[in-house]
């Protein structure tokens, strides 16, 4: 396959999103204005239990990402490299919010190219309203009755309070 067939304008954005929150919306929709493309990737991570099922995932980022054009939601398990090699992408989209974020995400770009050598990470840094706003941060504060109004969708902040406060409404 040639690079030009392989570089389609088309981004991989994994993550557990467990929860997806306003900060992933924004690097989707900022993503989309560089990229035709974006695959929202969930991440499947059998090492790892998320509050919300894989299936529940899927349907939340379905649920608010389905009216963008150019944005599309998968699954993966394994290596991200072979994943985005496997669906003839190579541009891996990632969120930045802080030092911490930097050095983690610098890690794992070079351990990517190292397996990978024609796989390119692209980094955007978060909105600064988003700067705070971890999936871990808004289970936590939604788990302790906390108002996370406003940092995820309607959707997600509703079953959020169904799985822990068993709320409908």
């Amino acid at each position: 396959m040639s690079n030009k067939e392989k570089c389609m304008k088309a981004a991989i954005y994994p993550g557990s999103f467990d929860p997806i929150t306003n900060g992933h919306l924004s690097i989707i929709r900022r993503g989309r204005e560089i990229f035709d493309q974006v695959i929202v990737a969930v991440a499947i991570n059998s090492e790892k239990e998320g509050l919300f099922t894989i299936a529940e995932r899927i349907a939340m980022v379905n649920e608010v990402v389905g009216d963008m054009e150019g944005v599309s939601v998968d699954t993966f398990e394994g290596l991200l490299v072979d994943y985005v090699q496997k669906n003839n992408h190579n541009v891996i989209l990632r969120g930045l919010r802080a030092l911490s974020d930097f050095e983690y995400e610098f890690q794992l770009a070079l351990m990517n190219r190292k397996l990978a050598g024609d796989v390119q990470s692209v980094f955007l840094m978060t909105d600064y309203k988003w700067f705070y706003v971890s999936s871990t941060i808004i289970k936590e504060a939604a788990r302790l009755g906390g108002n996370i109004s406003g940092l995820v969708p309607p959707t997600v902040e509703k079953r959020l309070a169904e799985k822990y406060h068993g709320a409908t409404g």
